[in-house]
Parts: structure tokens; C-alpha cells; sequence
């Protein structure tokens, strides 16, 4: 879509498989363009990405006429083995991100960790975007990865994959697997409220991750009421948000909460 203002209204939960691992749908760096009731079902031939909102390199300012998606998913397996590197890449500035879930499918048929095969959920490379409803699922490397200055969430809910094999096959270089939700070195402003990270490894109990937001140490970077959960004791989060918070474990399924951070 390269025209600005254009409005893509799914009715029903119109769905859209790309073929032989093209990307599903790409945005041009304009204004006001408005994506709601979509759903992006991945092919079964690997995609880079499902939908792309603005290329490489965006840099326009789209602060008064802004993109949105609104009530859009994202679906890698479940109805047949799909696989897409990323679901949403977000290049360009000051998009609206307004309930979203991406889902990397934990159920149903094209299950597998090699089968249903998909690294991210979301990457916001673009600076002042704003999310309010991020539900990002089952993900095997980082769930949300945020690269832009100036981003907002509010409410982010997450499950960490449920099924890595082993801890060697969840790794992250030489930390035990993957944050839910990743701020950028580089970010200097951020701020995040409501953050709630699950793990469920029931396919090893006995697998770690090691934190559940992880995040550069500046002021203006902030977390606000973030909850880490072990699902039955299915596995432990060491930390909330890097080294801070205690470890979610045990059957109770009590949370570990930060309330705020720094």
C-alpha cells in the first residue's frame, strides 16, 4: 500500500496466507494508513515478515495523521504449519499499535518447535509508537523487540514458548533463553505499564529463563507493574526485569511483581 490514507477493513476476520514465503502485506512510509480485523496466517513456506508498516528506512514524521492497526492477529501454525520470522515489523514513526495478538500457535494442527518455526513477534524500529493491547505468544527468541526511542505500552501479555525441547535448544548465547519483552542498548526513552510474562515449559519443567523484560538501565526508560508467572511450576523465570524481582516458581502459580523499575 503506497497511497496514504488507505483503509483495510478485514469484516469477519478476513484472513491472509502469503504464498511461497512472501511477505503478507507492506506499508509505505505515509500517512494515516488504517489496518483493522485482519488476520495474517503464515504459509507454510517461511516469511521474513507477515506485515510490514513503513520500510527500512522511514524516517518521516507522521505525528498528526499516524498509522494504526487496530484488532489485527498474527497466526504461525495452528491450522497448518506456518512459519514467518517476524509477524510486525514497524518502521515507521508514531504508529498506533491498538490490540494486536501475535501467536505462535501452541495448539491445534502444524505444531512443533521445528514445525510451526518463528524467532519474533513483534520489532518496533520506528521512534514515538505506541502500543495498547500487545498480546505476543509462544515466540522462540524474543517476543517483542523495541529498537525505537520514545515508545509507550500499555498492557502486554505474554507466554513464553511452551515447547523447547531441552535448555540447550533454548539458549540465548550463554544466557538461559529469552526475555518476553526487549528495549534496545541503544533506547534512551521508554515506558512500558502492565507487563505480565507466563512460562509453561512442559515439555522440560525443568527449563530457565532468565528474565522476563530485559532492558537498558537509564531514568528514562520505565517500567511500571510487571508480573512474572510459572504456570504450575512448568519451568522458571529467574528474574522480573534483568536482575531485579525474584524467581517465578513453583505450583502455587504465584506471581513475582516489580512495581516499578528503576
Amino acid at each position: 500500500m503506497n497511497r496514504a490514507d488507505t483503509v483495510v477493513l478485514g469484516l469477519g476476520y478476513a484472513t491472509i496466507i502469503p504464498d511461497n514465503g512472501v511477505a503478507a502485506m507492506r506499508v509505505a512510509d505515509v500517512d494515516g494508513v488504517k489496518i483493522a480485523g485482519v488476520l495474517f496466517d503464515a504459509g507454510t513456506v517461511n516469511s521474513p515478515v507477515l506485515l510490514e508498516l513503513g520500510p527500512s528506512n522511514s524516517s518521516a514524521s507522521h505525528a498528526a495523521n499516524p498509522t494504526s492497526i487496530s484488532d489485527v492477529f498474527f497466526r504461525i501454525g495452528g491450522a497448518h504449519p506456518g512459519k514467518a520470522t517476524t509477524s510486525l515489523l514497524v518502521n515507521s514513526d508514531n504508529v498506533i499499535i491498538d490490540h494486536i495478538w501475535a501467536w505462535r500457535g501452541d495448539h491445534g494442527a502444524g505444531i512443533g518447535w521445528t514445525v510451526n518455526t518463528a524467532d519474533q513477534g513483534v520489532i518496533v524500529n520506528g521512534d514515538n509508537v505506541l502500543a495498547t493491547g500487545l498480546f505476543v505468544e509462544h515466540y522462540q527468541k524474543y517476543n517483542v523487540v523495541w529498537n525505537g526511542q520514545g515508545g509507550r505500552t500499555i498492557f502486554f501479555q505474554n507466554e513464553l514458548p511452551y515447547d523447547p525441547p531441552n535448555q540447550a535448544a533454548y539458549m540465548n548465547g550463554a544466557t538461559r533463553g529469552y526475555a518476553a519483552y526487549k528495549v534496545a542498548d541503544s533506547v534512551t526513552s521508554h515506558e512500558a505499564w502492565g507487563l505480565g510474562v507466563y512460562c509453561y515449559f512442559n515439555v522440560d519443567p525443568t527449563i530457565h529463563a532468565a528474565r522476563g523484560i530485559e532492558t537498558p538501565n537509564n531514568p528514562n526508560v520505565k517500567f511500571h507493574s510487571i508480573s512474572t508467572v510459572s504456570l504450575g511450576g512448568n519451568g522458571v523465570i529467574d528474574n522480573v526485569i534483568n536482575t531485579t524481582g525474584g524467581p517465578a516458581q513453583g505450583t502455587a502459580t504465584v506471581p513475582s511483581t516489580v512495581t516499578n523499575y528503576p
